[in-house]
């Protein structure tokens, strides 16, 4: 289902059309006008092109005319075109059966016209069939090759790829990825056509489910920081673990919280978040938990993997910071845009220490309970708060594991927290995503 307007067509660029139209495998699309080019994109989308808004737009040639020399056709604007229409009537020896006479010609149309030396009538019906959007080869569409579905990965020039596992990647044209505001990181599917000759990768030719939502509904088209914001009003729980519900009586966690879990090394930051995950993730409710470790040791990434009911990725302390910090971002822009479309999400991190200070405030700032649609909720492991944060949760040191000190331990105004509702069904586990590599390793 395509979520392309006519208006949206029509207030476009030419640039992001032709863009669009050669991701849709439209011919001759650079030759089209632009209404004639809105026309065949509808058409290629399966809507039906509505009338045309003026006059002038249904009487002007398609550029095509002027290659093929039809001079007929065109009204005589100057004493050269009136010339040019006069001379094949003036001709008249192909009425006479003496034998076929090509046509006279201007003098302007043979220059402009050197494309189309040599086309009889058949060559104009393929012009005028690349105007409508239809593939000439054998007179045959683009067939739908496949529907696929992978994760996007966008370009710095605003175009991506879909990156499919054990198939070939499939492009993403830059127009269609900022009408849909597409990130890096989304899960897209869609139908694709196969590569023409003059392109390397089969083409999406539309998309219909982002993050399994369908289009029209996850497109919203509001910047998140246009909303208001509220403190956290609910709390999650947390499950009968002792260790969670000593956190839940000192400091209580919120829909929509900054959540720093700090403390030396060695202290239990990243058990006590990995307890924090399960319970989260288990308790259902439609909530979206998602696992990011970052700087971590290869070996974690495997534990983190095997954590049920969740999705989780990674990369270790190997990786740049640039990239750890590419990760980050991408992981709350994914929470950023469940939350704008209504859905509350969770976003927990192990850990901020390998980010720059700039870096680990922006993914702590995602953090918000938004007035009037969802939530999403940070809850990060770090040697230090970091200001900001509207729940601290501070391990000591030199103690037993995960034990907390309750003098740097609390929540911002965690009197206004109601209990969060008990989820009506629990949720269906989901099957980690173990490479064959890590199941030999320690749970």
């Amino acid at each position: 289902m395509s979520i392309i307007s006519t208006a949206d067509l029509e207030a476009s660029p030419l640039a992001d059309l032709h863009a669009l139209a050669s991701a849709l495998g439209i011919d001759g699309y650079r030759r089209l006008r632009k209404d004639d080019l809105v026309d065949a994109i509808l058409e290629r989308q399966g809507a039906s092109p509505p009338p045309r808004r003026s006059r002038r737009a249904a009487a002007e040639p398609a550029p095509q005319d002027v290659a093929d020399g039809d001079a007929q056709e065109r009204p005589a604007r100057n004493s050269r075109s009136r010339r040019a229409a006069a001379e094949p009537q003036d001709s008249g020896a192909a009425e006479d059966g003496d034998g076929p006479e090509r046509p006279a010609r201007s003098t302007r149309s043979r220059r402009r016209g050197g494309r189309g030396r040599g086309r009889d009538g058949e060559g104009a019906a393929e012009v005028e069939a690349r105007s409508e959007g239809a593939r000439t080869d054998g007179g045959r569409e683009d067939a739908i090759e496949r529907i696929a579905e992978g994760v996007v990965e966008l370009l710095p020039n605003g175009s991506g790829f879909l990156r499919a596992e054990g198939e070939d990647d499939v492009y993403i044209s830059a127009a269609q990825a900022r009408r849909c505001e597409l990130v890096a990181g989304d899960r897209v599917s869609g139908p694709v056509r196969a590569a023409r000759r003059s392109e390397r990768h089969p083409s999406l030719v539309r998309v219909d489910t982002i993050n399994g939502v369908g289009a029209d509904e996850a497109v919203v088209g509001t910047r998140i920081d246009d909303l208001e914001v509220d403190f956290p009003s609910v709390a999650f729980a947390l499950g009968d673990d002792p260790a969670l519900a000593a956190l839940a009586a000192a400091a209580p966690i919120g829909m929509g919280s900054r959540v720093v879990i700090c403390g030396p090394a060695r202290s239990g930051r990243t058990d006590l978040l990995r307890r924090i995950a399960a319970a989260l993730a288990a308790a259902g409710g439609g909530l979206e938990v998602e696992l990011l470790a970052v700087g971590v040791r290869p070996e974690e990434l495997s534990e983190w993997k095997a954590v049920p009911y969740a999705s989780a990725s990674g990369l270790s302390f190997a990786a740049s910071p640039d990239a750890q910090e590419a990760a980050v971002e991408q992981a709350a822009e994914r929470g950023r845009r469940i939350a704008i479309r209504g859905g509350n999400a969770v976003l927990l991190i192990d850990t901020l220490d390998g980010l720059s200070p700039g870096a680990a405030r922006r993914a702590l700032a995602a953090a918000r309970d938004l007035r009037g649609a969802g939530s999403l909720t940070v809850i990060a492991t770090a040697r230090a708060p970091f200001g900001g944060e509207t729940t601290v949760a501070a391990l000591c040191a030199g103690t037993a594991t995960g034990t907390l000190d309750p003098a740097l331990t609390g929540t911002l105004r965690a009197d206004g927290l109601a209990p969060a509702k008990p989820a009506r069904k629990p949720r269906a586990p989901r099957k980690p995503k173990v490479a064959p590599s890590d199941e030999a390793a320690p749970q």
